[in-house]
Parts: C-alpha cells; sequence; structure tokens
C-alpha cells in the first residue's frame, strides 16, 4: 500500500488501555506520518472534541485534513485514507 499524499494534520483521540487505539498508533508510525494525540481518558475536553466529531463516546477517532474516522481498526483506516485518496 502505497501513500499518494501525506496528511497535513492528523489528530488520534484515544485511550491508553483501548488496543485500537494502539494499533493505530502502530500503524502511523510504521508510515511515518506524523500525529497528535488527544488522551479521551484524562482530558475532558479531548473526550468532549472526540464525541462532537464522530457523534460517540468511542475511540479511536482520528481527525485527518478535517476528515474524522470514528471507532476504527486498522482495515477501516486503510479503506477511509483510500477513498479519500491518501493512499493507493
Amino acid at each position: 500500500m502505497k501513500t499518494v499524499k501525506t496528511p497535513q494534520q492528523v489528530i488520534l483521540y484515544s485511550r491508553a488501555m483501548c488496543g485500537w487505539c494502539q494499533e493505530a498508533k502502530a500503524w502511523l508510525d510504521a508510515r511515518g506520518w506524523a500525529y497528535t494525540v488527544r488522551d479521551t481518558g484524562g482530558d475532558a475536553a479531548a473526550r468532549q472534541r472526540a464525541l462532537e466529531l464522530s457523534g460517540q463516546g468511542c475511540v479511536p477517532v482520528i481527525e485527518i485534513d478535517g476528515l474524522v474516522l470514528g471507532d476504527f481498526d486498522t482495515g477501516q483506516l486503510e479503506a477511509f485514507l483510500r477513498g479519500h485518496g491518501y493512499l493507493e
């Protein structure tokens, strides 16, 4: 899977003990994509923002250049990114 374009801004809303969140971080790290983590477990403002973005209380929630995907696994993330022209 080839990166077609690299995102300008990636924000990952996650919690410490979330397996899907850890997989998302590992996926982003493996591709060398820079991202900011917002801990919804310890930061009420981050939790509220993730809820506003996704409409649900589950994590991970990822915001990529203003596009939002909520409560996902890496397969769903890859499909989302292909659909928006980030991956081939």
